[in-house]
């Protein structure tokens, strides 16, 4: 586990070398902490010049749910791919399912979100991941994500 949040184990260069995803649609900043197989502690910091503030809200920006989701399965999708590198290859991750989705709290502008994603279970190329996201110390968003490779 990494002690100082300011450590990174992963930078966003690494990250686009596993996932397919780039600006303005790339939704991790950088990995803190990793667990092969197990869980990842990802970071993204919204900067109010991001696209979607100026239609939600203009005036009262707030992140999408959505955005955050999405944030969410990023972090699996680079927890997925780190772990099993070789294995996967040239295959394309697809969220195919969420469940459970709740959002507790807004996330503004300026905000840092830290990604908290775990695998439940592991079938074939197959993953179930429970995801948590946090602002400061209160939980913003949860989800399980179902997710797939083609």
């Amino acid at each position: 586990m990494v002690d100082n949040a300011l450590d990174t184990v992963m930078d966003k260069e690494q990250i686009k070398r596993l996932i397919p995803h780039r600006e303005p649609f790339l939704f991790v900043d950088k990995v803190i902490d990793f667990e092969p197989g197990v869980r990842i502690l990802a970071v993204k910091k919204f900067d109010p010049e991001d696209y979607f503030f100026e239609g939600h809200f203009p005036g009262k920006p707030i992140v999408p749910g959505v955005i955050i989701v999405e944030s969410l399965a990023q972090a699996g999708a680079i927890l997925v791919y780190a772990s099993q590198m070789e294995e996967l290859r040239g295959k394309q991750p697809a969220l195919v399912g969420l469940e459970n989705v709740k959002f507790r709290k807004p996330v503004l502008p300026f905000d840092e979100v830290r990604l908290q994603v775990q695998i439940l279970k592991k079938r074939s190329q197959m993953w179930r991941m429970h995801g948590e996201a946090f602002v400061g110390e209160g939980k913003v968003s949860e989800a399980e994500i179902l997710a797939s490779l083609f």
